[in-house]
């Protein structure tokens, strides 16, 4: 599988947000966002290009692939699934990348950051209503229990991460019990619970030209 192997700090710096890639390094001074607030390159201190409208929608549709850590096809597959359901598209295109396996057990707070969610899920340790599943892709539907398999839970990025779960910001449609290192998806999010700063209406307008 495809997969973005260069410096992570440089998508935080080239969006100008934290992507909290880099897990709890992120919320400390060495943050590249606190070290270095430009884009990077040779000139980014003095970048003064004036954003284009289809600039505008370039960044915002770069800015949720780097969120969620999909590569171009793939994220252009969920944007057309969306496309195909009923309801606002820019809403339902960020209800898929939330109910990914790697993303609910990163929200779920069992992981520092969606790179490590994703490392769990692909090495086995997460099952999905009592069976194994190692596809961080693989979509959850409402009622769907996620759990670290008994033998992960003494895993150290696991224990700490449950332990510093205020950091992950774990929403409302998500139940936890932590002493079964469980968690289940009560509904689908609306908009107004999934707390990224992207502006979905540009990423439509991009695939709609």
């Amino acid at each position: 599988m495809a997969k973005y192997k260069g410096a992570v700090c440089r998508l935080c710096r080239r969006e100008g947000i934290r992507l909290y890639l880099k897990g709890e390094r992120c919320y400390t001074e060495k943050c590249a966002i606190e070290r270095r607030g430009y884009v990077p390159g040779e000139h980014g201190r003095d970048r003064r290009a004036k954003e284009t409208p289809y600039g505008r929608q370039l960044r915002e549709k770069q800015k949720a692939r780097r969120v969620y850590g999909i590569l171009e096809q793939q994220f252009r597959n969920y944007f057309e699934k969306a496309e195909r359901k009923k309801g606002v598209t820019g809403e339902i295109l960020l209800q898929l990348l939330e109910t990914r396996l790697d993303n609910v057990v990163y929200r779920l707070g069992l992981v520092t950051s969606r790179p490590a969610a994703r490392q769990l899920v692909r090495h086995g340790h997460i099952e999905v209503n009592g069976r194994p599943v190692n596809i961080p892709s693989y979509q959850l539907k409402v009622g769907d229990v996620v759990r670290v398999r008994e033998k992960s839970r003494n895993l150290t990025v696991v224990k700490t991460s449950v332990e510093n779960r205020r950091r992950t910001e774990m929403q409302s449609w998500l139940d936890f019990d932590e002493k079964k290192f469980e968690g289940r998806l009560n509904q689908i999010p609306s908009r107004e619970n999934i707390p990224v700063p992207i502006q979905e209406q540009l990423i439509v307008e991009l695939y709609s030209k």
